[in-house]
């Protein structure tokens, strides 16, 4: 019954996609757009009078006294954020930061309903410990406990604090009181204003969909409007190709006082995701792959195995954070065999979801990525000192 709920809930969510881009078409389409249309502007309505109550303190938020890096998007997903997420947590604690990264854990397996009704009943809400994904000695909670993002992070970042709670107030002064932590960084945190403080906001900006078609969800992938980008200290122009003068002065227009970086993704190796084998990016050049991801843009992953030199022969797509089974896994070795593929290819962030197999065909292979900085900085050091240790 579970996962036929989650089929339904992944197919209705690829089809509101699809309308709300453009490749559906037909008046059905057409007026799904018209009522997303209407529903958005009740968004952003909602969006600027809760941004204004924060603004004329009707809405708290909170201090801890300890240094706060908010680092999110102005769109849905598809900006590469966990790998500078990554960065950022690594350069500091390489500074003599201690460090937590603090997440919501979207998607993450959520506290039955039973206990949840035991805790409000017993007021112990307030009280309720986050979820500690790493204490920063040991990998605590499996990727369903915790979240992709964070389980990923806790695996990449071992000696690093990975907390996941929706309440960030809560769970960072958790951080500061059992882990001694004196810097925190916000995963996914632009649009969260609860915790402010000596708060610095880094925003990233994909440049292949910088704001999406220009709507507001769930008309478009707009989370609050492009001129909120006032509000951020440093833009990271993520998967840039170097021809980005339109959208800085598009940048610009709406704050001129930002650091401009520009980035781009960066392969380093590949690793079995089943055995932990490593291939330098050479020994799979010039092969016949396939790949599998459940991502919120395929695109980008599926271009730089072709850029690295490598003929794509099959490809299947999940919907974003999709959760896969056995018999999905199989079913994509079983394609890719009869394509000729010797290999298949996955992202890291899809690898943790990947369930253990009977029989593997194929090697199941993960590219591991790190970001690189191309403009608007020396390096990641120099760009994580101007902005933490000003």
């Amino acid at each position: 019954m579970q996962e036929l709920l989650r089929s339904w809930t992944e197919s209705l969510e690829t089809l509101v996609i699809e309308v709300i881009e453009g490749h559906r078409k037909g008046k059905f389409a057409a007026l799904v757009r018209s009522g997303l249309f209407c529903l958005s502007l009740s968004f952003t309505a909602i969006i600027k009078c809760r941004r204004f109550l924060y603004n004329i303190r009707i809405f708290r938020d909170s201090t801890l006294g300890v240094q706060v890096i908010a680092i999110g998007n102005l769109t849905v997903g598809g900006t590469g954020k966990t790998p500078v997420v990554e960065r950022f947590a690594r350069e500091l604690q390489d500074a003599g930061r201690k460090v937590a990264i603090l997440s919501r854990g979207y998607r993450s397996k959520p506290v039955s309903f039973y206990q949840r009704l035991r805790n409000r009943l017993l007021m112990r809400h307030a009280v309720t410990s986050p979820r500690v994904v790493s204490d920063g000695k040991s990998l605590l909670l499996d990727s369903e406990m915790a979240g992709d993002e964070p389980y990923m992070l806790a695996s990449n970042l071992k000696d690093i604090v990975v907390l996941v709670d929706k309440d960030r107030v809560k769970s960072g002064r958790f951080a500061i009181q059992r882990f001694g932590c004196d810097t925190l960084i916000l995963d996914d945190g632009f649009q969260y204003w609860k915790l402010r403080g000596r708060r610095h906001d880094v925003v990233l900006i994909d440049y292949q969909k910088p704001f999406g078609n220009g709507f507001l969800l769930p008309r478009g992938i707009l989370r609050e409007p492009p001129s909120h980008l006032k509000r951020a200290e440093t833009v990271f122009i993520t998967k840039s190709n170097g021809s980005t003068l339109d959208l800085r002065h598009q940048i610009g227009r709406y704050n001129a006082n930002a650091l401009i970086v520009e980035c781009v993704h960066h392969p380093l190796y590949f690793e079995d995701v089943y055995t932990g084998q490593r291939l330098k990016l050479d020994q799979i050049k010039g092969r016949k792959v396939a790949t599998v991801s459940g991502i919120a843009q395929p695109e980008s992953f599926e271009r730089s195995l072709i850029d690295l030199g490598n003929q794509l022969v099959y490809q299947r797509r999940f919907a974003d954070h999709h959760r896969y089974t056995q018999r999905e896994v199989l079913d994509v070795i079983n394609r890719s065999v009869k394509r000729g593929a010797s290999m298949i290819i996955t992202t890291q962030k899809d690898a943790v979801r990947f369930p253990m197999l009977d029989r593997r065909d194929l090697s199941v292979y993960f590219m591991r990525v790190e970001i690189k900085i191309v403009k608007g900085a020396k390096d990641f050091q120099d760009c994580v000192g101007r902005i933490c240790f000003r």
